[in-house]
Formats: structure tokens, sequence, C-alpha cells
């Protein structure tokens, strides 16, 4: 399919600016797990990205969004050998702590991605390639005035089903409420997705607690599941 086919989504700043130097660990794991492990958005060739060739081996591909620190990825890229995982995350930091963890497990199933989710799923993951997406607790923006910034918005999720083969799964999880309503909201409202459940999933035993989960534990939040499947249809029709 050609760019000019492609659900058009201005990209807006979704996450939350957060600075700081890497550690002594991190900066290594830039110098020397990188050019194996890792690549640009912005220095990606044009087109979709070949992941049985990056990967060695033809798989299913599932992609998490926002990878964190890396500490849940890296778990659950340990637990799913079959499938090739990839990560995209927009911190130095955070992706070179997952690149050590990824050392310390062997893993030999995850690749990175370092840029904007927008622009690399816009431009590099073909239509109805993707085994799965996960979203694990997005940048909340909990103001009311910032919540045009939150990722979860109707054209981003339908870009994301449309990107997810038949059958496929969209997996999103928070605990603010307000923006688990407007997840369960806007995925409900796309044509390519249904839900597999009522309304919120039960947790998966699978997913492991973060330390945003428990945070909003310690402080009185409900964190929510929502799981998607994204049904037969044409990802062009109505877009």
């Amino acid at each position: 399919m050609k760019s000019e086919q492609q659900p058009r989504l201005r990209s807006v700043v979704s996450y939350v600016q957060r600075g700081g130097r890497m550690t002594v660990g991190q900066q290594r794991a830039w110098a020397h797990l990188w050019p194996e492990l890792g690549r640009e958005v912005s220095e990606l060739p044009s087109g979709p990205i070949d992941f049985d060739r990056w990967f060695s081996r033809a798989a299913p591909v599932l992609l998490e969004i926002g990878s964190g620190m890396g500490e849940t990825t890296a778990q659950l890229a340990a637990a799913e050998p079959e499938v090739n995982y990839v990560a995209v995350e927009v911190y130095e930091a955070g992706l070179g702590q997952l690149m050590l963890r990824a050392e310390k497990l062997g893993l030999e199933n995850l690749r990175l991605l370092r840029g904007d989710a927008v622009v690399l799923l816009t431009e590099h993951i073909a239509p109805e390639s993707l085994s799965g997406v996960r979203i694990f607790f997005p940048d909340p923006w909990p103001k009311k005035r910032h919540h045009k910034r939150r990722l979860v918005q109707p054209p981003f999720v339908r870009l994301l089903a449309s990107r997810i083969a038949p059958g496929g799964m969209l997996h999103l999880a928070t605990d603010w409420a307000h923006y688990a309503e407007q997840m369960l909201e806007v995925c409900s409202a796309e044509p390519l997705l249904r839900n597999r459940f009522p309304t919120w999933a039960p947790r998966p035993s699978w997913r492991p607690v973060t330390k945003f989960e428990q945070r909003a534990d310690e402080e009185g939040r409900i964190s929510r599941d929502l799981i998607f499947e994204r049904i037969p249809g044409d990802p062009r029709a109505g877009h």
C-alpha cells in the first residue's frame, strides 16, 4: 500500500518529557548492544520493516508501544520465545536498561525502536502485519486541558487496527479511571475492533505488575485491562 493511502494522523507529544543521564551500564548497552538490537525510527529506510530479516526468522510480530524501563517488556519477551517481540520507546535510558535486561536474560526474540510510534506505524509497518499491539500504562495526562495529548484517540486506534492482522489483539491497560473509559469508548467505536469481553478484561495473570500498577494500588486506583480483537475487513474502508 502506498503512503498516500495510509491513515492520516498528525503526531502529538503524547508522553511526558523526561530527562536524566544514563548510567554507565546503560551507556555500555547503547555502545555494544544497540547496533544489533535497535533502530532509530527517523533513520529507517522507506517502506515497511522486514522483520523476518531483522530477527533472522519468520514468526508473529508483536508490538509494544511505550516500554518504559523495560522490566515488564523483558519478562513478556522471555515468556514468548515463539514471538518476534518489538518495543518502541522514546527514552534512551529506558531502552538502555531494557537492553541490559535482555542481555541478562539471553533474549534473542526482542528488537527495539526509538522514536515516534505514529511515524513507525504509518510509514514502516505494513497493513495487517502485526499479531498484536500492547500499550500498558501510557502517560495519562490527567488534567482535562491535556486530554488531547493522550495517545489513545480515534485516529490512532484506527491506525493501530489497520496494522493488526485479523484475529490479532490490541491490549491496553491503565490505572486512571477516566482514561480507561476513554479507551473503552474509542476502541468500541472502531469498526475493525471487537471487545473480547463485555467491558473490562480480567487482569491476565501473565502480565507482570508494573511499578505504575503498584503505585496505583497504594493510592487506591484500580487498574483496568482492555483486550480487543481485530476482525476481518478492509483496513482502508471508511478511513
